[in-house]
């Protein structure tokens, strides 16, 4: 059963989205990833965030764009920690998205990442930081995975200036 579970409100969430299991995968986290949307699907979106414990998932990755209420919602019916990712939207480039989910009222709380590509990733990468509290090999390639990063930029031996 996979450990973290993936939702976005539309399919073509997905480009943004996927780079949160580009990073579960990257560090030998289990995902699935569902389309569940909390405007047009309320009853499955209940139904899901409340057996999404029972079904064995312990992180739950929600990302929306535009009045983006998908992550809130879940958090409202689960226990399980919740990270909402903001998805870019067209009219106001994510923005709205972004004040949609960090904006939650006390006592329903979702970890807000930023907007985008780097905020699915960095959901992925903190999901994993929590599985890797229990699991040894997911905590070791989370260190593999910092110290490639670290390596990464200490190979770049100089840094290029524009000429003043």
């Amino acid at each position: 059963m996979p450990n973290v579970v993936i939702v976005m409100g539309s399919k073509s969430d997905w480009p943004t989205m996927q780079n949160a299991a580009l990073m579960l995968e990257k560090l030998g986290v289990s995902y699935t990833a569902k389309v569940i949307s909390a405007h047009r699907t309320p009853n499955l979106l209940t139904d899901f965030s409340e057996q999404a414990a029972s079904q064995g998932y312990q992180v739950i990755i929600g990302g929306a764009g535009g009045a983006a209420h998908l992550p809130g919602m879940i958090a409202a019916h689960t226990h399980l920690p919740v990270f909402g990712v903001p998805v870019r939207s067209s009219q106001l480039n994510g923005i709205d998205s972004l004040l949609s989910i960090v904006q939650m009222p006390k006592g329903v709380a979702v970890g807000t990442l930023a907007i985008g590509e780097a905020g699915a990733a960095n959901a992925g990468l903190l999901a994993a930081q929590v599985i890797g509290l229990q699991n040894p090999d997911v905590q070791q390639a989370i260190k593999d995975f910092r110290a490639e990063q670290t390596a990464t930029v200490l190979a770049q031996d100089e840094l290029i200036l524009p000429s003043l």
